[in-house]
């Protein structure tokens, strides 16, 4: 993809032949850069997959860490193709060898400076759009986690710090320690 775009409006089929090099999500037809996560984003990205792996060894459901490419609408428009921190998938029909087509069960997105807007905003309106059934919004400079869980169509929110459990509603027993996931962040 060259810096300047050279369209209005991007698909998947475009993003595919962009260098695989950088890393770029496209939103409504729109691309956008991503830059490399920062040590404590990794560190909770880690922190937070390894509970989440642990849960599901042996169930249904399979957790992935980015780069993975999830299609929101790959059925209509195919426009938005995110790469999202954390996904959880438990209908094994959204999965094929380049990603996730359609809505995964639970999104994580790891907020970055270059991307907390983007995370707070646009994707949260994706992702209720599309039906992703919890999203998480981690914050590592407040080293809080906000659980967007949806019902009836949006989302509601539930807060919570760095210390305790939060518990994973699509995923039923699932609770994710907070002091292991903030562990190394400073």
């Amino acid at each position: 993809m060259p810096l300047q775009q050279e369209k209005e409006h991007y698909t998947y089929a475009d993003f595919c032949t962009w260098d695989d090099d950088e890393r770029w999500e496209l939103i409504d037809g729109v691309p956008y850069a991503m830059a490399p996560p920062s040590r404590f984003h990794q560190s909770i990205c880690i922190n937070l997959c390894g509970q989440l792996w642990q849960f599901l060894k042996g169930k249904p459901c399979e957790v992935y860490s980015s780069p993975i490419g999830v299609r929101l609408n790959a059925d209509s428009t195919d426009d938005t193709v995110l790469q999202p921190d954390i996904v959880v998938v438990c209908d094994h029909s959204k999965l094929d060898a380049a990603g996730i087509i359609g809505a995964p069960d639970m999104v994580v997105e790891i907020l970055s400076p270059s991307t907390a807007r983007r995370d707070r905003l646009d994707k949260l309106l994706e992702y209720q759009k599309a039906g992703v059934r919890e999203y998480w919004i981690v914050d590592p400079e407040t080293r809080t986690l906000s659980a967007h869980v949806l019902e009836n169509g949006k989302y509601t929110i539930f807060a919570y710090g760095d210390e305790g459990t939060a518990p994973v509603r699509v995923l039923e027993g699932c609770e994710i320690i907070l002091t292991e996931v903030f562990k190394h962040v400073e």
